[in-house]
């Protein structure tokens, strides 16, 4: 495990790059399944297994890229291609033993592993905000964005796995300061920011281009980086409930995107509507 910050960007991107990736105990076990009855796997259903877990997520998608070289003359983009392209034996005969984040987390502080299992949580619950969003934008590719906004926090979920002291580290600054900006403490503890580590991941696994400009924050006005960024930072802002001061902006801009009202952004979440509030012009 790493205790102290690594010296600079190339340093996380060897330590990631270079280890083999844990993935959750559950996606191992549901993987294990469908292994033992190989003739009844279907694409579509493994690819729902695999995206409810960005670390396993990723881990296909950069074991997929080469194939495109040799056959596309476009990225692949989703789960659902990636595992056809490889076609379903040899994807199982390529992700045997699997680690797992609560195996790598075994021995540790305790708030370790319960720390990562909510970033985690968390980036499932902004893919499908993110999701519903596209559905809603009549997107051509729902599942870009969703993988975007699942991948979008993969290097804090790194971080807290391979060095869950600097992790613990991060979230006790941002608890002891609450209006602290989390990119801020990041940089207190790491020198460098989450997205700095991402962003050259992206490019150090060879990942798809669009997938990397959905992820990058700086692309911010394009409406599909918009509803990515909107869906993690609703996921982010109500992680421990529906009372941040930060959520009322984020139904305002989410209304933006969506052309509703920041009342109608509410009762889609399944909020109660606000005291007072007449929301029959909302319907």
């Amino acid at each position: 495990m790493i205790e102290q910050a690594l010296p600079n960007l190339g340093a996380w991107v060897a330590l990631f790059g270079e280890n083999t990736l844990p993935i959750l105990r559950v996606t191992r076990r549901r993987l294990d399944e469908m292994r033992a009855d190989l003739d009844r796997v279907d694409a579509r259903e493994l690819a729902r297994v695999i995206l409810q877990d960005p670390i396993m997520t990723v881990r296909v998608l950069a074991y997929i890229q080469p194939f495109r070289g040799r056959a596309l003359q476009h990225d692949i983009t989703t789960i659902a291609g990636a595992v056809m392209m490889s076609g379903i034996t040899p994807f199982f005969n390529r992700f045997t033993e699997l680690p797992t984040i609560e195996e790598m987390l075994q021995g540790q502080d305790r708030h370790a592993l319960l720390g990562v299992l909510q970033i985690i949580r968390r980036a499932q619950r902004a893919a499908d905000y993110a999701q519903e969003w596209s559905i809603w934008r009549h997107d051509i590719n729902m599942e870009e964005v969703r993988i975007a906004a699942l991948l979008h926090d993969l290097a804090e979920i790194l971080v807290w796995c391979f060095a869950p002291k600097l992790g613990l580290d991060i979230h006790a600054q941002q608890t002891a300061n609450p209006t602290m900006r989390s990119a801020d403490a990041q940089m207190t503890t790491l020198g460098l920011t989450f997205q700095d580590i991402q962003l050259e991941l992206c490019k150090e696994w060879h990942l798809p281009e669009l997938l990397g400009r959905l992820i990058d924050d700086h692309n911010g006005e394009q409406a599909r980086v918009k509803n990515v960024s909107l869906a993690v930072r609703l996921a982010r802002h109500s992680a421990h409930g529906w009372d941040d001061p930060a959520l009322p902006d984020d139904y305002r801009d989410i209304g933006e995107l969506l052309n509703i009202t920041p009342e109608a952004v509410r009762q889609r979440l399944g909020l109660e509507p606000l005291p007072g509030r007449d929301t029959s012009a909302d319907e």
